[in-house]
């Protein structure tokens, strides 16, 4: 007889290996034939909502890590929540207007100027579907479920419609205001921008020190005197109609060879060393307040600069007078204003001066710096010039500096529901806790919202004109616009006349004779993806306002999370989120940001043809998100080497009940051995554990919660002395069907807890139990807390009794280490105890031969007679030696009653019983 074949060797069609790249296609195929996200849905119906709702990815460019970190931590929550006891629909999103699909369309040799606005943003329409399509392929292939043949896309007409109606809403509040006041203007997009499309880079610019000289000093400074200015910006110095003092700073006149100067008093000391003034004298000190209304003549113009007082003025830098051009900055505007000064802004669309200042015109802003400090050179104003390098905003699309500039723009006023947005904020939960105080500054802090592009790949902003100049916004040009979107699309703006977008039979008191323009601006793209909690969550009947969660990269605090904020508590008073959760950004290896000039991308799509979209997403388990991560090969190694030690448990699982049916083989909990009991017990505090983590979304936590219940639990411990029992065993034994229940509900109970993470390999460990409650795991609920009795007893039994093996497992590491014995299985251990830990043996029920692996095992109470090599813990010695008998051939176990039974020499007492009794003829 050929004792191997009497083994109960594992056997499982469950492969080894993954083969993911293969397997997942064939996993997303069956999912799609079978409707598996309608029948989640269905399955769900009738259970309270969770909506995740998300946040559009610009339609631009292949996917890179960050798409896929975004999408897989939405998949994981959706598909968790799916099996916890919720309808949780996840309706994916496009941001598909604006500048980057121009640009994207201009780099492919599309030139705009010489087609019609209609046929322009036909082919940005075309691009825009191209890559939703694109993009919408490689988020499937990373497993992640939804809508993907219903997903809501900013240029949809529906979707535009809505936006109609939430710009309708805000300007019936009075919320919308046209005005001209400097914004953030890009001249290389030739638009304004909005404070959420600005970055900040380090800029080279050109210092300057400045002089105006005195013409009317109001009885406070002689005539001819010099008040001196600061600017990193020379090019603003044509448009320069004012100087700015603080009332509260003391200001000095000093003599200078035979020139009077006025600086702040704080700052002489460093300017006689910057300015090169070791001789220079002071002869007066004046407060800033008393130099209110000093005139001064601009250095190389005609005209007037007015000395003003202002508290944006300090001693912080530069001289304490502020050069002040109230068409290139926000405060120079303020105090413009105040003062009644002219907002002069000479420059064109693409920042190029025009005739209003002479001897610049035709000039690009950034050239003329250099024009303009030759200019003060030759007329003796220019006291010094110097680089400097600072911080600058640059525009975020094409990188490149961006100015103030004063233009008639719309703007949606925050100051007037700034504290219902400040209210709307603090009720919100944010995740991490920083989230609030960061939106809640950026509200505090920001000023009005301009909402007008000077582009045409958008939507167009709702505005009609009369004769007269007045702007009409009703509710009745509004739904007009807001149906005609909604059959048409917003293309319709832009082929038709403005008399043919209005009501039939409109009229207005501004023109007398019917005749109506149409403004031509679009709204900023912020409007349109900040619009979606009314387009989508609002509009979709299965859907709810406010969402349950809203999750994006931490850029989007001062993007999408602040203009969904801004445009919904505007129209309902509430913000369109409960939660709000953050993650950050996908670095490489080195912490370093990714860039194609680096060479250091690694895009998802190429990781997933290596390795497989469930690498890619248990990495994004691994990693703690919130903050900044890293993936490198190297990273990605090792989360594939713990992704296949969860495979191995699996198969080890799956393939040690191959002979097992749970209706009849199962054994009771009460009826188990309590070392059985014992690793139920940590599998339902995994499961506990595990779903507390998932409802704080800390993949992270269930990533090594899951790999060590894995590593430790089962294949260190119980799976390793299993195998004394399942292989060797009768196949009906007790013992044997003890621990085939156990691993039947370890297996049933990590695919369920891994599936949101796992969808793929999940269901292909699913696919290999013979007694499936569903077709698909996707269909099962999440595992619930068993709640066993007696838990704390058994378990403060038995993590003793582990904490005993451990130093069983030192001495038996250090008796190989002294080649006293070769492999455990020939040791005899000799366990020395104290009186409570004989206790402890005297409780636990077992072979603890077995459980600790060796061949054999004594007890001896006192630790008195243990041997002086003996491995010490604080209440037992170990001693290791040659375990006495022989190897049986069957279970290799050292025994001393081999070959009792003669017809069997070679097999110690226990397999001789088995083999006679279930293999003997």
């Amino acid at each position: 007889m050929e004792y191997k074949d009497t083994l109960l060797m594992p056997k499982t069609e469950f492969p080894m290996r993954g083969n993911l790249p293969n397997k997942e296609p064939e996993w997303q195929a069956k999912w799609e034939e079978m409707d598996l996200y309608d029948q989640i849905q269905q399955k769900n119906a009738d259970k309270p909502t969770f909506i995740l709702h998300d946040g559009p990815p610009y339609a631009n460019g292949e996917l890179h890590m960050g798409h896929a970190m975004n999408k897989v931590i939405k998949d994981m929550i959706v598909r968790q929540k799916s099996m916890s006891g919720f309808r949780s629909p996840y309706v994916p999103g496009w941001d598909t207007h604006g500048l980057p699909i121009e640009q994207a369309l201009a780099n492919k040799g599309v030139k705009r100027k010489e087609m019609s606005v209609a046929e322009f943003r036909k082919l940005c329409a075309e691009y825009a579907y191209k890559q939703v399509d694109i993009q919408r392929t490689g988020f499937k292939r990373l497993g992640v479920t939804g809508e993907w043949a219903n997903p809501y896309i900013t240029l949809q007409p529906e979707y535009e419609a809505e936006q109609i109606k939430v710009f309708g809403e805000m300007a019936k509040k009075g919320y919308i205001y046209k005005g001209k006041k400097p914004v953030y203007w890009s001249p290389s997009s030739e638009s304004a921008l909005a404070e959420a499309e600005i970055e900040y880079q380090d800029k080279k610019s050109a210092s300057i020190f400045v002089a105006f000289k005195v013409t009317d000093g109001k009885g406070v400074l002689e005539e001819g005197t010099n008040i001196v200015i600061w600017t990193t910006t020379p090019w603003t110095i044509p448009a320069n109609m004012g100087i700015t003092v603080n009332p509260d700073l003391e200001y000095v006149v000093a003599t200078v060879n035979g020139e009077k100067y006025v600086v702040a008093e704080a700052l002489f000391e460093s300017l006689r060393e910057t300015l090169g003034w070791e001789a220079a004298e002071v002869v007066k000190t004046v407060r800033g307040l008393e130099l209110d209304r000093v005139v001064t003549k601009h250095p190389f113009y005609d005209r007037d600069s007015l000395v003003m007082n202002g508290g944006h003025a300090t001693a912080e830098a530069g001289t304490g007078a502020v050069h002040t051009a109230p068409g290139h900055g926000e405060d120079d505007f303020i105090i413009g204003q105040k003062y009644g000064l002219e907002t002069l802004a000479p420059l064109d669309d693409r920042g190029v001066f025009t005739d209003e200042a002479p001897g610049f015109e035709g000039v690009f802003y950034d050239t003329a710096n250099k024009m303009v400090t030759e200019k003060l050179e030759e007329v003796g104003a220019l006291l010094k010039m110097e680089f400097i390098t600072h911080s600058y905003p640059h525009d975020w699309r094409t990188k490149k500096p961006v100015i103030f500039r004063a233009t008639p723009q719309w703007f949606a006023s925050i100051n007037a529901f700034r504290q219902e947005l400040l209210d709307a904020v603090q009720g919100v939960t944010w995740t991490p806790a920083w989230g609030e105080t960061r939106l809640f500054n950026m509200v505090r802090d920001r000023g009005d919202w301009v909402i007008s592009r000077q582009r045409v790949w958008g939507v167009p902003l709702p505005i009609f004109y009369a004769e007269n100049g007045d702007s009409i916004i009703t509710d009745e040009t509004i739904n007009h616009v807001s149906e005609l979107f909604r059959e048409h699309g917003s293309d319709i703006w832009f082929e038709r006349e403005a008399k043919d977008l209005l009501p039939a039979g409109f009229t207005h008191e501004g023109s007398p004779n019917g005749e109506f323009t149409k403004e031509n601006d679009i709204m900023d793209v912020w409007f349109d993806s900040g619009s979606s909690h009314q387009a989508v969550l609002e509009a979709r009947p299965y859907l709810n306002r406010p969402a349950d969660l809203y999750m994006e990269g931490s850029d989007q605090y001062r993007g999408w999370f602040n203009s969904s904020l801004t445009t919904s508590v505007a129209i309902s008073g509430e913000a369109p989120y409960r939660n709000v959760l953050s993650h950050g950004f996908a670095l490489d290896g080195d912490g370093r940001k990714m860039s194609k000039s680096l060479g250091n991308t690694m895009l998802p799509g190429k990781v997933i043809n290596q390795l497989g979209a469930d690498i890619v997403r248990l990495w994004v388990a691994s990693v703690d998100y919130q903050a900044d991560v890293r993936i490198s090969d190297n990273i990605l190694k090792q989360v594939s080497e713990v992704y296949r030690k969860i495979r191995n448990t699996m198969r080890f699982l799956l393939g040690n009940i191959s002979d097992f049916t749970p209706a009849t083989d199962a054994i009771a909990y009460e009826n188990l051995r309590e070392v059985d009991q014992y690793l139920l017990i940590k599998l339902d505090e995994l499961v506990k554990n595990v779903r507390a983590s998932y409802d704080k979304y800390e993949f992270s936590t269930i990533y090594h919660q899951i790999n060590n219940f894995c590593t430790v639990e089962l294949s260190q411990f119980y799976m390793d002395f299993a195998k004394d029992v399942v292989y060797i065993e009768a196949a009906g034994s007790k013992d044997r069907r003890a621990m085939q229940t156990v691993f039947h509900e370890a297996v049933v109970v990590l695919t369920k807890l891994l599936a949101p993470i796992l969808p793929h390999t999940a269901d292909e460990v699913w696919s290999h139990l013979t007694d499936q409650e569903a077709a698909s795991i996707h269909l099962t609920e999440m595992p619930k807390g068993k709640n066993y009795p007696a838990t704390e007893t058994i378990t403060e039994k038995w993590d003793q009794f582990m904490r005993i093996r451990d130093v069983v497992q030192k001495a038996l590491e250090e008796a190989r280490n002294e080649k006293i014995i070769g492999k455990s299985m020939l040791a005899k251990v000799t366990l020395f105890v104290d009186g409570e830990a004989k206790q402890l043996f005297d409780s636990l029920e077992g072979d603890f031969a077995q459980l600790l692996i060796v061949s054999d095992f004594e007890l001896v109470e006192g630790l008195e007679g243990a041997p002086a090599n003996a491995v010490k813990d604080h209440h037992v010695a170990v001693a290791i030696t040659v375990a006495e008998g022989e190897t049986c051939e069957r279970c290799r176990v050292v025994k001393k009653d081999v070959g009792e039974n003669h017809d069997h020499p070679t097999l110690c007492k226990r397999c001789a019983d088995i083999v006679v009794e279930n293999y003997q003829n």
